[in-house]
């Protein structure tokens, strides 16, 4: 398997959510569709252990909240949209940055809510202290009718495997086990 770095293109895009992408998502409730969402899993080799770019959401419901709190960068779409192009601007709307290179998929997994989630792994690196997320608005605190703007992920770090099985949300972690088995690390324990 070919083990260069890819380039990874900064652009920041501050901002508010894209309206083709809350579109899409609002198009996928209708009819009874299942949620889907896309992400890309950024991963480099750092003095040979596997590291991956885990996202912390921003907000207030996430400030105190680390353990299990993480994510891979991911949103939803609809099912008429392409997956990995949905992967694609998700994580450039949680970022700032846009991707390009060899996109490994590491398959669906259902959420225990019944959202079906795909993620695609990518060999890069980046600076998290660059990122640039997107923002959403929300009432804060509730019932105060003072709505405030709140960045969709707050940071970004770098974790080893170990670290990032913590970190990362439960329903997400089967795909840093599928990320070891591709490249024949060694998978986070139970």
């Amino acid at each position: 398997m070919d083990q260069r770095i890819v380039s990874v293109n900064v652009r920041h895009r501050a901002g508010k959510r894209s309206a083709d992408s809350a579109v899409a998502v609002e198009k996928s409730y209708q009819g009874g569709m299942r949620k889907r969402s896309a992400g890309i899993l950024l991963f480099r080799f750092n003095n040979a252990a596997l590291e991956v770019l885990l996202v912390h959401p921003g907000g207030p419901y996430w400030a105190n909240k680390d353990a299990g709190a993480w994510s891979i960068p991911k949103g939803e779409y609809s099912d008429d949209e392409d997956a990995l192009a949905a992967a694609k601007r998700e994580f450039a709307e949680e970022t700032g940055v846009n991707v390009e290179g060899e996109f490994l998929p590491l398959g669906e997994v259902r959420q225990a809510g019944g959202k079906i989630v795909q993620v695609w792994a990518l060999k890069g690196d980046l600076d998290p202290s660059l990122i640039r997320s997107n923002t959403f608005a929300l009432e804060w605190p509730p019932r105060s009718g003072s709505v405030r703007e709140f960045p969709e992920v707050d940071s970004a770090r770098w974790f080893l495997m170990p670290v990032a099985k913590q970190k990362l949300l439960f329903g997400q972690r089967e795909f840093l086990v599928r990320l070891c088995d591709r490249f024949g690390a060694d998978a986070p324990s139970s």
